[in-house]
């Protein structure tokens, strides 16, 4: 359940009142008994669900954190190791082209020897 504000337009005293969704704006100031309140618009409240039964992934604890931490730099250590152990793409030898001997026509017959 929300808390409203409310304001007294005759005797401008402020106050607090917990209040359902759903319940009817008061309209008689409990101070001066004048039928002059309004309710004011509120910010709101940010609302933190904790417990079992939300997301875990809100709530880490600091040590789950640490461990993620640490999780990361070992695989950033890893990479760099596998990047010094490839052999680097740019500087692999060339092989020449290799010439292709001319292939015979099928076609043509082959030459009888006398």
């Amino acid at each position: 359940m929300p808390t409203y504000d409310y304001l007294c337009n005759n005797c401008r005293v402020r106050f607090e009142k917990f209040q359902g969704i759903t319940a009817k704006p008061l309209k008689k100031c409990p101070e001066c008994g004048k039928m002059a309140l309004n309710r004011l618009i509120g910010t709101g409240a940010g609302v933190i669900f904790k417990g079992s039964g939300f997301y875990e992934t809100d709530y880490r604890s600091d040590s789950y954190k640490a461990g993620q931490k640490s999780d990361k730099s070992d695989s950033s250590a890893d990479t760099a190791k596998k990047k010094e152990t490839e052999p680097d793409s740019s500087k692999k030898e060339t092989e020449p082209a290799k010439s292709e001997a001319p292939k015979s026509d099928p076609a043509e017959k082959p030459k009888k020897k006398a």
